[in-house]
């Protein structure tokens, strides 16, 4: 699995980063797992044509917590949220990836949280 990963996040930046993560909406139906949403522009032709069939589409954010490791991790595979398998799940093309991950780190940027 392909993803961008941050890691040596504090506690308390991690909680920071959950409450507004919770706050957008972007909160998926597991505890500590975000969906963030792709804007329709960037996705594929064909994620385009399966959009009322499959889509909405997003991308996973998970927050990794263990004793001594507070990190949150982006899948960078596009999925659906109305089908878990068709062939327009696919990977984020560059400038998907590229959105994505900086939409990231302005929210880390954004809550003053350094990393």
């Amino acid at each position: 699995m392909r993803s961008y990963c941050i890691e040596d996040v504090t506690k308390e930046h991690a909680d920071r980063l959950a409450a507004a993560l919770d706050a957008k909406g972007w909160r998926g139906p597991l505890e500590g797992i975000w969906y963030l949403p792709v804007d329709e522009e960037r996705l594929s032709s064909e994620q385009q044509e399966h959009l009322d069939e499959c889509g909405p589409y997003m991308m996973p954010l998970e927050r990794i917590e263990r004793p001594d490791v507070h990190a949150f991790k982006l899948e960078l595979l596009v999925r659906a949220r109305n089908r878990m398998r068709c062939s327009c799940i696919c990977y984020a093309g560059p400038e998907l990836r590229e959105q994505m991950i900086e939409r990231l780190d302005s929210l880390f940027r954004e809550l003053d949280i350094p990393v």
